[in-house]
């Protein structure tokens, strides 16, 4: 089961987000292109990530006619159901790539994928990958090995008349909060099952961040660092930052957001929690610095000039 592709692009540097939803909204007719995404959400080439929260804002507010969301803990009979109903579907994942910028970079990357179709006979997902070409083939094994890093998050969108079908096929799963909890059950099952593996530990602290369960977040992300994560973890999630701020340690904020930086020195989400760890210390000019920093590296990155207006105007 194939869908028609859309018209492939490669992605400009830095530019997987952008180019991959463009493909994704070209199957609506949309008519843009990876620049004009990136203008709203990505303005500065520099900025290396784009998050799921902002491939789903620029839908909503670029591409109205659509409805979105996005949703975790998925699986391979819910991403064929989309694609079986006309239906693309976008999933972010992790793998090891074959450049490296710094002495002992393990080449590690958050990467989108367009799914297309899908072969039962081969087990194998049809993928429009901005980077490696179009219509490529990956087996759901290898898809799931990647995917299963980014907590397996996926993007849908749909015309208003097809709710009912979005509807049918995410069942429960509709409900964001019924999703979460399911997505959590799943993390916890695969930390059980193997006490060894940092990604199950790092999305059952991720889902506990849904649910506001800091502190218990908080120990699952220790117990992933310890077990040793990807260089570029926090390029792309940023679920300790949360944990470890709203659970009081600031001590591991400031160690990871330090790390992050120093992998990613213009990370706004970095640079924004950085600035709320010297904040919870009382230095407020160490903290401006860093949110300043953070609106200069994405303009319109909302949060930090929340945090400037919050700091100037002195909120408690």
């Amino acid at each position: 089961m194939v869908l028609p592709p859309p018209v492939w692009a490669k992605q400009t540097a830095n530019n997987c987000g952008p180019a991959t939803l463009a493909l994704f909204l070209q199957m609506f007719q949309w008519t843009g292109t990876q620049h004009d995404i990136a203008q709203l959400i990505k303005p500065l080439n520099g900025d290396k990530n784009v998050n799921v929260e902002e491939m789903v804002y620029y839908i909503r507010n670029r591409a109205g006619w659509l409805n979105t969301d996005f949703r975790v803990g998925g699986d391979f009979e819910t991403l064929k159901k989309f694609l079986a109903s006309g239906l693309p579907v976008i999933v972010e994942e992790g793998y090891f790539g074959n450049e490296y910028y710094w002495p002992n970079d393990d080449g590690w990357l958050g990467h989108y994928l367009l799914l297309t179709g899908y072969d039962e006979s081969t087990q194998t997902f049809t993928v429009q990958d901005t980077y490696l070409g179009a219509n490529r083939q990956i087996e759901y094994a290898k898809l799931d090995e990647g995917w299963r890093t980014f907590n397996r998050v996926f993007i849908y969108a749909y015309l208003p008349h097809q709710e009912d079908t979005v509807r049918e096929i995410l069942g429960e799963h509709w409900d964001a909060g019924f999703n979460r909890q399911y997505a959590l059950e799943v993390a916890q099952a695969e930390a059980a099952a193997n006490p060894e593996d940092a990604f199950a530990w790092f999305n059952v602290g991720s889902n506990l961040v849904y649910f506001e369960r800091y502190a218990e977040a908080a120990q699952a992300y220790d117990t992933a660092r310890q077990l040793g994560l990807p260089q570029r973890m926090y390029r792309y999630q940023f679920g300790p930052f949360f944990a470890y701020f709203h659970g009081n340690r600031i001590n591991e904020l400031m160690a990871v957001t330090e790390y992050a930086l120093q992998i990613t020195d213009n990370s706004e989400e970095a640079l924004l929690w950085r600035g709320w760890g010297f904040y919870r210390q009382g230095d407020s000019a160490a903290a401006l610095a860093r949110f300043r920093s953070a609106l200069s590296a994405n303009p319109y990155y909302v949060d930090a000039q929340y945090a400037i207006d919050f700091v100037n105007g002195g909120g408690g």
